[in-house]
């Protein structure tokens, strides 16, 4: 089984070292400092779930290179979504899965239209990782789960293939017949997170004790169930409720990583969390307030320094 890991950073390769090490031909694309160390002296993970080594590791930069693949794990960022999409089409032959591991909810698609609809699964990663130098990642956390499914919710072959070769690697591959559920579900605590964090710039603990804050927490929350529901998207009854506790159970330390990017200067994925809620509220005709004001007291830094010049 060939597999592409498309955007080799903290996530793709924590699922691309354990996938080789199953016994998967892995073909890692990276970029700069990473793929060099990946091609002198391999990749290591390591953290909450241990150490694993790849001594020799197929790493590139042109994915043209490469040939097709059974697989192609797409871990780029939100912003990198069609330009990627459209390096990687000479992997892309006709029995070939894609399969985005984006956080926001839009990425299968946005990819159909470059790769076609037969090649796009849909899909969301719960992994949580980072590079600390160059060949090496840290894991936090010992969940690992790759959740995916195909878009009209048949339960294929290629789809039962992967799940059985991520048991063989040690950890969850779960093939969703209703794969949006769990891509929103997801969602829903990103929105609120991720835009409270970046405004507030501090972690969970400051803001999630501070009334006005929280409240901008449940409100982006329910507008973000609420454009979900009217796309189409069967959110259980009690989503707002469980979100709301997952919230108030998270670390005080917790910070979201569009906010970390914030205070780097790096760009921001706020168009695909905030930005798509206001864009869903208004193609559905549902006021999104909260939202809005996250995403226009955001969208000055949205790519980085240079866009407050």
């Amino acid at each position: 089984m060939r597999i592409a890991i498309v955007g080799a950073g903290g996530i793709g390769c924590i699922y691309g070292a354990a996938l080789a090490k199953a016994g998967a031909e892995v073909i890692f694309i990276a970029r700069g400092a990473h793929l060099a160390a990946m091609q002198a002296n391999g990749l290591r993970i390591e953290g909450d779930r241990g150490e694993t080594v790849l001594e020799n590791v197929q790493a590139t930069d042109d994915p043209a290179s490469i040939g097709v693949v059974d697989y192609a794990i797409f871990c780029v960022k939100l912003w990198d979504v069609e330009s990627a999409g459209a390096a990687i089409k000479p992997m892309v032959g006709p029995q070939t899965a894609v399969i985005p591991q984006q956080n926001g909810v839009d990425a299968h698609e946005r990819l159909i239209p470059i790769l076609g609809r037969e090649a796009m699964m849909a899909g969301t990663a719960w992994v949580t990782g980072s590079i600390v130098a160059p060949g090496v990642v840290r894991q936090t956390g010992t969940y690992q789960r790759l959740i995916y499914g195909e878009i009209d919710g048949r339960m294929s072959q290629r789809g039962q293939a992967l799940a059985n070769l991520c048991a063989e690697a040690g950890f969850a591959g779960e093939f969703e017949p209703n794969v949006l559920v769990p891509i929103w579900e997801k969602f829903l605590g990103i929105v609120p997170l991720s835009s409270v964090n970046s405004l507030a710039r501090a972690p969970l603990g400051v803001y999630r004790e501070e009334p006005e804050l929280w409240a901008l927490c449940e409100g982006a929350l329910k507008e973000t169930i609420a454009v979900g529901r009217a796309e189409g998207v069967a959110l259980p009854e009690d989503s707002f409720d469980k979100v709301c506790g997952q919230i108030r159970s998270m670390p005080p330390h917790h910070m979201t990583s569009m906010c970390n990017d914030l205070l780097r200067g790096n760009r921001i994925e706020l168009p695909w969390f905030a930005g798509k809620v206001v864009e869903l509220g208004n193609k559905h005709n549902i006021p999104t307030p909260t939202c809005d004001l996250l995403y226009a007291a955001l969208r000055p830094h949205v790519n980085g320094p240079a866009s407050r010049t």
